[in-house]
């Protein structure tokens, strides 16, 4: 089973869009039995509260439902039970390394450029597109 845990900074926008989206793919490609994947925060600020609602409107776009998610933070026994662990920027991956110290060199961004948080900018097709693209690489390099 590959363990894969996507975490921006309050887990109502960029991550929970890629946990959702990745499980839409891997159930796409029949491959739902041999994933985990799940979402978190880096960030307290949002804890218990859902998918953001222009965010669960993107996904629902695309015909993917969030149902039932609620943000989180990231623990330590997460960090270390997840095969792969993708952040979504540069601010992301400091808050990981305060939180976790060296543990947190195993995380890795989700792409080679940022994910323009949503929550700023308000453009949340161009987050849906960065975060499709990255999941389709992920499962590419996995299958």
């Amino acid at each position: 089973m590959v363990k894969i845990l996507f975490v921006c900074h309050g887990n109502i926008c960029r991550s929970p869009m890629a946990e959702f989206v990745m499980k839409d793919l891997v159930k796409k490609a029949g491959r739902e039995k041999e994933f985990h994947i799940a979402s978190a925060a880096v960030s307290r600020e949002e804890i218990g509260n859902p998918v953001y609602p222009p965010a669960r409107r993107e996904l629902a776009k695309h015909g993917i439902r969030c149902d039932g998610h609620a943000a989180h933070q990231i623990t330590r026994r997460e960090l270390q039970e997840y095969d792969k662990v993708y952040y979504m920027d540069a601010s992301n991956a400091r808050y990981l390394k305060r939180l976790f110290g060296s543990d947190a060199e195993k995380c890795q961004p989700l792409l080679d450029h940022d994910v323009a948080d949503p929550w700023y900018t308000g453009d949340f097709t161009a987050t849906w597109n960065d975060v499709l693209s990255g999941c389709k690489a992920i499962l590419e390099e996995i299958l």
